[in-house]
């Protein structure tokens, strides 16, 4: 079947209207934030999940890659098509809140539902999901987040997006739609378990799409912690504030708990505006005339105590269900920063954040229109020292060649459960954009940016300290999410789970082309 005819028969399956052609929905298709693939013959999207199961069944008879693509805010080359014999699939039409159950304590939904969906839609009733959801969950899908390792909001306790599914339907290479969980049971209608035998759903989370597209997911719902709490401290050193991270984390007293470094704590400074945006969702949020006469009060307090130059600082929100216990908590937290060196400041960062969960997309540039790009290393508490050391030491000896090229690095640390120190170094740089951060972009930011000028010699050094990094990670035997094709998972991998792996992978895509290249499986082309 030649292209053409491909076309004609993937039209008939979804609609004219589902089938895109055109440069700019093939540009998308081809990169992310970072990384540029082959344009793909086409993006098609799909309305339903036997939809995405016919056009990948259809699409890799006939010898074509096939490319899952949710909200597309990654930078490790996820989705980016390694050849243009390749079909991407939009999971966006796959938008719909399938169920919620308050008596079940289970919310089900679509791939292509953002986290900012399913929080607006469970918060009438007082739920949530236990994981919150991304910075970015404005834009992200939880397809995306449940293949390639979503994090951040709740993290700290309650661990990554895969730690809170209870089920998944994914469409497998040949068209089966395949449900896991208690969803496998044939009697069962109900997604209440995960683990009724052997963990299937386990094996299709952070598999980035390479075993199958996912359709459908089933989450475990929490009720909403009626009181918040905020901290935050400053460090002149960022070993101290590690050494408080770890500490707060193992302790189980944060939701979430993350370090910024001097220059990323600049950035995230507030104005006005945002102060004033704050205030009224703080003020919205709250249960009555009383508390968020408290909330603002403690907004004001904390506008007046900054940040000192040239200082890390670390940050935290604590949850529970009296004032009592979270003030116990935040206590408790105290008592730990002042113990690592560090001095309490204005806690306007975290309660900033939490007041606007899920703003627009803006921050996937900076505020001058650079560009930014991101890695990630995860390891145990008694290592973060050890790998955070070893990147500075790394990254020094170029210290004289990006400031020649106006290459920057900013840090970011965090606490994944109790149990794993998370590292993000941030390379930033003037370049030319991405199409995808002109999609994302709001009108006013995108009036407002400019867009630098080409730098290929910024981008090549960017490049190759992200190689060196990644080799780094490697060596040090770290795990990282948003895999991709940026992190050699394939190839780190002792000799038999590599090979069970190649064996699933072999039983369920025989012929390699569900997102071939994606964690090192899969390369062979037709």
């Amino acid at each position: 079947m030649n292209d053409a005819k491909l076309l004609d028969a993937l039209r008939a399956i979804v609609g004219e209207d589902a089938v895109r052609t055109d440069d700019w929905a093939l540009a998308l298709a081809a990169s992310d934030l970072h990384v540029c693939g082959a344009r793909p013959l086409a993006m098609i999207r799909p309305q339903d999940a036997a939809g995405v199961a016919a056009v990948a069944a259809l699409a890799i008879a006939h010898d074509y890659a096939v490319l899952p693509r949710g909200g597309g805010l990654s930078y490790t080359g996820g989705y980016a098509p390694p050849h243009a014999q390749s079909i991407s699939i939009d999971l966006g039409g796959l938008d719909r809140i399938v169920n919620i159950s308050a008596e079940d304590m289970v919310i089900t939904v679509e791939a292509g539902v953002t986290w900012k969906q399913i929080a607006a839609a469970l918060k009438p009733l007082g739920l949530r999901l236990p994981f919150i959801g991304t910075f970015s969950g404005a834009g992200a899908t939880i397809g995306g987040g449940l293949s390639h390792g979503a994090l951040f909001f709740g993290s700290a306790r309650y661990g990554s997006a895969a730690e809170i599914v209870l089920g998944l339907e994914v469409a497998l290479a040949d068209g089966t739609l395949l449900r896991t969980g208690q969803g496998a049971v044939a009697a069962s209608d109900k997604p209440f378990l995960r683990t009724f035998g052997p963990d299937l759903t386990g094996l299709f989370t952070h598999d980035g799409g390479m075993l199958g597209i996912k359709t459908e997911a089933s989450f475990r719902l929490i009720r909403t912690p009626p009181e918040l709490g905020y901290a935050s401290f400053a460090f002149a050193r960022f070993d101290s504030a590690i050494a408080a991270l770890s500490r707060i984390a193992r302790a189980d007293l944060a939701e979430e708990v993350y370090i910024l470094d001097p220059s990323s704590a600049k950035s995230a400074d507030t104005g006005m505006g945002t102060m004033l945006q704050t205030a009224r969702s703080v003020a919205r949020d709250a249960a009555g005339p009383r508390q968020a006469f408290k909330a603002l009060a403690a907004l004001v307090r904390a506008g007046t105590k900054f940040i000192p130059p040239d200082h890390f600082s670390l940050h935290l929100t604590a949850a529970g269900r009296s004032q009592a216990a979270v003030e116990a908590d935040l206590t408790a937290a105290r008592m730990i920063a002042t113990g690592c060196a560090g001095t309490p400041v204005a806690a306007t960062i975290p309660r900033v954040a939490r007041a606007n969960l899920f703003q627009d997309l803006d921050a996937v540039l900076g505020a001058d229109g650079g560009r930014w790009a991101a890695l990630n290393a995860k390891v145990a508490h008694s290592d973060a020292h050890r790998l955070v050391t070893a990147f500075d030491a790394l990254i020094a000896p170029h210290a004289t060649e990006m400031a020649r090229h106006g290459v920057t690095c900013t840090r970011l640390a965090s606490a994944l459960a109790n149990h794993c120190f998370s590292f993000e170094p941030v390379f930033h740089w003037r370049d030319t954009w991405q199409p995808l951060h002109r999609a994302a972009l709001s009108p006013g930011a995108l009036k407002e940016r400019v867009e630098p000028a080409a730098n290929p010699d910024a981008r090549a050094l960017v490049d190759r300290l992200r190689m060196e990094t990644v080799e780094l990670f490697r060596s040090l035997g770290a795990a990282s999410n948003q895999i991709g094709r940026t992190y050699p998972f394939r190839s780190a991998l002792s000799a038999a789970p590599e090979a069970l792996l190649a064996e699933i992978k072999a039983l369920l895509d025989p012929k390699g082309l569900m997102n071939p290249g994606v964690l090192g499986f899969g390369l062979r082309q037709s």
